[in-house]
């Protein structure tokens, strides 16, 4: 009887202290947040030239240009003007100008409301038909 008597004596005010754990893991979270790398987001850095107002020479040969619209429409300018082109017939228009025009640079000129998606479609068709080089000009419209 004596020791059921001593287990109801252990006093219940004796409980851990959670207070100086609770310091250590804001401590530790505090540390994890100044100390974390933050992760550059990837993506596409397109090579954009510097602004140049003089004119081209007068025996340049002259640049395969097609526009992207705000509304992601396909233009390509030729020699009678500008027309509309689907996304999928742009290469084959691209290997046609590029076989008159075989040193001709293809200029992009996206509007900066444009789809990326529209755009990485008309640069990679370029590439395919073996352009020399493929600009990409912004505009604001």
């Amino acid at each position: 009887m004596s020791r059921r008597h001593k287990s109801r004596a252990v006093d219940d005010t004796n409980e851990i202290d959670l207070t100086p754990m609770l310091d250590v893991v804001f401590i530790m979270l505090i540390f994890f947040i100044v100390t974390a790398s933050f992760v550059k987001e990837a993506g596409i850095n397109p090579n954009v030239p510097e602004p140049n107002n003089n004119p081209p020479p007068e025996d340049a040969e002259p640049n395969i240009l097609v526009r992207i619209s705000a509304d992601d429409q396909i233009w390509l300018m030729e020699k009678e003007g500008e027309r509309r082109v689907d996304g999928r017939a742009i290469r084959s228009n691209i290997e046609r100008l590029r076989a008159e025009f075989p040193k001709a640079a293809v200029i992009i000129q996206a509007s900066g409301r444009a789809n990326t998606s529209t755009y990485v479609t008309v640069a990679d068709a370029a590439r395919e038909a073996k352009a020399p080089n493929v600009v990409l000009v912004p505009t604001d419209n």
